[in-house]
Order: structure tokens, then sequence, then C-alpha cells
């Protein structure tokens, strides 16, 4: 477990709900836009029909055709957009993302070392999709980036912290809506200092309009909470968050979800930054602070 010490930040500014799915693809080398015609075979067999609307060394953009953004003017595909390679030098991956980042722990700060270019991705105007079809469509997208840049070294997600290693992308057989929940949603872990406090919450589900998930408790394993979160952020996605305030959901015995434990939920303000509102988990005994 990382000891560092961090503050406590509620100041910083939030991401935007439903705003871009962002994706930072990171490389020893430089590479090469794909070819045209490749990049549109490949998003075609993992995404279904796309129009190629720009196509240069800067610049790659696709049309979803499958995928219909609604407005009130009228009604247009969603874009997903490939930029060209780029320097990266690790500018703002302080210490506070890096000790989030559980999936990459052993390899990150050598990522971070070798890696000295990048390449970003990021879908538009998909917020006004349907939750479940955004978190597919995203992972679709996702898939298609993982085949068409085999060199890629890390994959890092903007919308909740994570870093995966690209042969860990490349080789997930994860399939459905549990693929956003895999690397669109970080569950993180703090102690709270001088106390024997623990708080487990997660970052990345308000890219699909859904609240995050909280719980600040102590005495009990706190990987036992981590896989209640994931679980949880689970449900929520494949039914649209049905949690009112006030109602409960099935805690935790000896390690597994139970529901002869009912723990009572709350949208509240988070604790821990980024600033958002969290569906608070007061788990009974286990449960620390005042609500």
């Amino acid at each position: 477990m990382n000891q560092e010490v961090f503050q406590q930040d509620l100041s910083e500014k939030s991401s935007r709900p439903g705003g871009p799915f962002l994706i930072q693809m990171l490389f020893k080398e430089p590479v090469v836009m794909p070819d045209k015609v490749q990049m549109i075979s490949v998003l075609k067999r993992n995404i279904g029909p796309v129009e190629c609307f720009c196509h240069n060394e800067k610049t790659a953009g696709f049309a979803a055709l499958n995928h219909i953004a609604e407005f009130k003017d009228g009604n247009v595909p969603v874009q997903l957009m490939v930029m060209g390679c780029s320097s990266f030098d690790g500018e703002g991956f302080d210490a506070f993302l890096k000790s989030q980042m559980w999936d990459c722990q052993e390899d990150r700060e050598r990522v971070f070392q070798e890696c000295t270019y990048q390449v970003v991705a990021t879908d538009m105007l998909a917020g006004a999709l349907p939750t479940l079809e955004r978190a597919n469509l995203d992972m679709d997208f996702l898939d298609a980036l993982a085949e068409l840049y085999p060199t890629c070294e890390a994959f890092y997600f903007h919308n909740c912290g994570k870093l995966f290693l690209g042969s860990d992308v490349r080789k997930h057989v994860i399939s459905g809506s549990d693929r956003f929940i895999r690397f669109g949603v970080n569950a993180r872990f703090f102690h709270i200092q001088d106390t024997e406090d623990m708080l487990v919450d997660t970052v990345g589900m308000s890219t699909l309009f859904l609240p995050d998930l909280q719980y600040h408790f102590h005495g009990m394993d706190p990987n036992w909470v981590v896989n209640h979160a994931y679980n949880a952020a689970s449900y929520m996605l494949e039914n649209n968050n049905p949690i009112q305030d006030n109602e409960t959901i099935d805690g935790i015995v000896d390690g597994n979800i139970n529901r002869e434990v009912q723990w009572k939920c709350r949208y509240e303000n988070a604790l821990i930054q980024p600033p958002r509102e969290v569906l608070d988990i007061c788990m009974g005994k286990n449960a620390s602070g005042k609500r």
C-alpha cells in the first residue's frame, strides 16, 4: 500500500458529467496514423458502419452511423476522433493520480519514463446516447484502437485515472458493459490519516451520467469493499441506476455480498476530490463518520 500523505482538495474543478471519453495511448517510439482503409475496416468490424470525414497525419475522424445522438435541432451520428502522434513528457501525472493506478503498479514508473510519445482518441456527442449504448460504443472503440496500434505500451483513461499495459488491454476477454467497469471506472482506496478509518470510492461513472460510489468505513478488509464497489457499479450501469436516496443495498458478510445485511444509500458530496455527488454507502457497524 502506498503510504504517501495527500491533502483533501475539493476546490479542484470536476469533469463535466457526460463529457468526452478520453483515451491516451502511450508509446516508446513515434507512430504514424494508420491507413484510412485499415482504420475503416477495423472500426467497422468492432463498431459497425462508419464514415470517414477526415484523415491526415494530424487527425482522423469517423461518424459511427449506427449510434445516433438525438438533439432538439436534429440527429447526428456520434463522432470518433484519433489525433496524430505527439510528444509525451508525463506532465499532469502527479503522485496523487499515480497512487491510484492499481492495475499497473509494478510498471507505472517505467511506463512514464520510457514512453515519450502519445496518441489521444476520444468520442464526441456520445453523451446524448443511452447509457448502455455509450458504454459499449466506447469499449468497442477501445478494442479497435488496441488493434490499430499494436505497439501501444500503455492506455491511460482520463475519466477515471486508470493505467493499463497495452498487452492487458489487447488480451482482455471481458464482454458487454463490464468492459466499461473494467477500463472506465476506478475504485480508489485511501487510509484516513491518524485514524483507523478507510475510504473507497469510484471515479468514472459520471461519464455515463451515473453517480460514483463512496464507502467511509473501518474494521473491514478494503479488498472486499473494492469488490463490492465494482459489483454495485456494474449493477447500476446495467439497470440505469435504480438506487434511490435512502434505499438499501446488499452488504458484505465474510467477504461475500449477502442479502441478509442491508446498507443504506444516500446521495452526498464526495469526501475526496474531484468534487462531485456520490452515492454514499453506510456500512452499518463498520461505517465511519457522520451521516
